[in-house]
Order: C-alpha cells, then structure tokens, then sequence
C-alpha cells in the first residue's frame, strides 16, 4: 500500500505582522487536512510550543519534575512538546486513523535550536516514504515518557522494570504484535512503529509534520547554521506593499480600518501600512537586509475597526526608531525636512514622536486608495 501522508517540514519567515501563524494554520488545513476549531481557535492533532533564550532539550523532549503524593516527594518523568508529539502520531500509525500531526514551533530561532534539538536533528532527514532517514535511541526514561504520550499508561518500578498498562514491557511486546498480526507488506508503518518501540529508538513518521516560524527582523536571535537549514523547505511571508494596492489585495477587516490623528483627520490603515513599507524600502542603501524590517498588515490588530495613534506611537513609530533606523535615523530628519521646509534634527524618540501626526499623513497620501469595487483579500 503507497503512503498515505504528505509530511511537510518548513519554516515560514518573514517581517513581523505578516501573519505567519495564520499561514501555519492554512497550510495546516488545506495541506494536511487538519481541522481547525473556529470556536477555540485551536488546530486538532497539534502540538505548539516557542522557542525562547532559556528554552532547553529538556523542555522539548522531557524532564523529570517532583511533585507531592501525600506526605511523599516523588519524581515523574513529563514527556516535552516533542514526545508528545511523536506519541500522538506513533498512536494515530497503530490505530491507522489516517490522520496527520502537527508540531509547530514559533520563534525558532529564538531559542538555540541546535542545543534544543540535539539528537534529534539527525532525525530531520527524511525519505521519500516520509520517515526519518535516521533512527536514534532514547533514554529509559524517554521511552516511559513516549508510551505515556501514545495514551499508554507506563511506569519504571522499584527493580527497574518497565510495565505498561500493568503487565511486563515484554508480555505487552508479545500481546500487542500477536494481537496486530502484522503484514509487513500491508501495514509497513504499523510494523515499523512496533519495530521502533521494541528496539527503543524513535524515527519521525511520515504523519508528523513540523512547521516553524521566523521573525528575520529579529537581530537578537541565535544562529542558524546551514546544515540545520538545510533540512527545511523555507516560505518567505511577504510584506505590504504597493502591488496589493495595484492588484486591490488588502485584507477585507483592514479596509476599513481606520486612525483618528490629534489634528482630527482620519486616515485609511491600510495606506499607512504600505507608505510605510515603500519608505523603508526607499531607503536600501542604508538599512541591513530591507526585505525583512518592514511591517505586516498585523502589526498591530485593530479593535472595532480603529487603530489608535498610541497603538501607533508605542508600536510601529519605536519599531522604526529602535529597529529600523536604529544605525542611521538621517532618513528619518530628511523626511520631516522636505516637508516642513525646515532643518529638522532628531535627537531621542521624544523628538520623533511628537511629529506623528505629519508623519503618518505623508505615508498615507503617498499611496493611492483602493478602487470602490475592488476584491478584498479574504484569504487573511
């Protein structure tokens, strides 16, 4: 029998608010077949997690913790994000439910990804099948943690013996693959599953996919090298730009966003987004890898259709301040020259801020409205 899953293993990459979580949700549903719950907002069969600075192995494979049992310290073993993941795919290949998994990691290079994955990276290697190239083994406790994540009830007792739902590792060995009859030309993942847990080793299956996210405007991030790049396929999320103006693909929530400045004038969101674009990118020549610090249509969410100047003070004007123009604020002074036809040195943000209000009516009226008729982006 051919396989049955397409497993994908991308990173998502981009500027931020460019909606890269609502892109690992479509590919989730549209690829993968993953139901999404509008009500929880969350998708099934999925494991999320976010890499940060103190993000360790530990935390994404498992560690053992204390906890209370009456009078008593005891120590449990809590399988990580990854495991857990594992155990749900490895559960849905034996009970072949024909269901794809999910792990998706946020900020993935936020945190030291190759400390964090260890071992594991060998596994990312995979086969046209959709295994893993490589299997690896796993630690006694890991395994314990593994069978618990696949709905197992398994434990190590006082003399070091595994049970699993109460009977022996071996005598449930015996049980389970008498019970499966196996055909290995029939069932070859369910046979290679049974086979990885007897053995102890753990490979990813073709049902478990990995997605992970990148803010590339994120200078203080960890180092990505290129083997660990290279086992991923890589989408670039772009950001707002003049084209969606020309081919009037805006978001249909932000078309009729609004911001209300002090001076009573009401601009369109959306021409502010992409003036603001147009003017980082204007100015190439002094600002480090352009293409990834502009700003996404969800840089900021609206709240009833408005946006206030505050939230745009506090977000996207210190954004362009500390980030964007944090070597070079030139650009910046020249802007407000030019327009107020007067020399105009920036000292501290203070000085910037205060100039909001020109600011964002220069890069509103620098791009065109939409047509009335015109078809809205439903997509995001």
């Amino acid at each position: 029998m051919g396989n049955l899953f397409k497993p994908i293993q991308k990173i998502l990459f981009g500027s931020p608010g460019t909606g890269k979580s609502y892109q690992v949700r479509e590919i989730a549903k549209d690829k993968l077949s993953i139901e999404f719950d509008e009500k929880g907002k969350t998708l099934k069969n999925t494991i999320k997690t976010v890499f940060y600075p103190e993000y360790t192995y530990s935390e994404f494979i498992g560690k053992l913790l204390p906890y209370t049992y009456g009078s008593s310290v005891i120590y449990k073993y809590y399988p990580g994000h990854f495991l857990q993941v594992l155990g749900m795919a490895y559960r849905g290949l034996i009970d072949n439910n024909k269901e794809n998994y999910l792990l998706v990691i946020d900020e993935l290079n936020r945190g030291n990804a190759a400390a964090i994955f260890g071992p594991i990276f060998q596994l990312l290697d995979r086969e046209n099948d959709g295994w893993s190239t490589y299997e690896i083994d796993i630690s006694e406790l890991e395994f314990v943690g593994l069978l618990n994540a696949m709905g197992y009830k398994a434990n190590i007792t006082s003399d070091s013996v595994i049970q699993v739902n109460g009977t022996n590792i071996d005598q449930f060995w015996l049980l389970n693959l008498a019970s499966n009859n196996l055909d290995i030309n029939q069932e070859i993942n369910v046979f290679r599953t049974w086979k990885n847990l007897k053995n102890r080793k753990i490979s990813i299956p073709p049902n478990l996919s990995i997605i992970a996210t990148i803010n590339t405007s994120d200078e203080s991030i960890y180092y990505l090298d290129s083997a660990f790049k290279r086992r991923w396929d890589w989408e670039y999320v772009d950001a707002p730009s003049e084209n969606n103006i020309r081919e009037n693909a805006v978001p249909e929530l932000l078309f009729n966003t609004t911001l209300q400045l002090d001076n009573g004038r009401s601009l369109d969101w959306y021409r502010c987004i992409v003036g603001i674009n147009e003017f980082i990118k204007s100015q190439h020549h002094s600002i480090k890898r352009v293409e990834d610090k502009q700003v996404g249509w969800w840089f900021i969410n609206p709240q009833d259709g408005k946006i206030t100047l505050e939230q745009v003070k506090d977000k996207v004007m210190f954004y362009l301040w500390d980030s964007v123009f944090a070597r070079d604020k030139r650009p910046i002074w020249q802007l407000f020259s030019a327009k107020l036809e007067r020399e105009i040195n920036m000292i501290t943000y203070a000085d910037f801020v205060k100039y909001a209000d020109q600011f964002l009516e220069q890069m509103h009226d620098s791009v065109p409205a939409l047509e009335q008729e015109h078809n809205l982006d439903n997509s995001i």
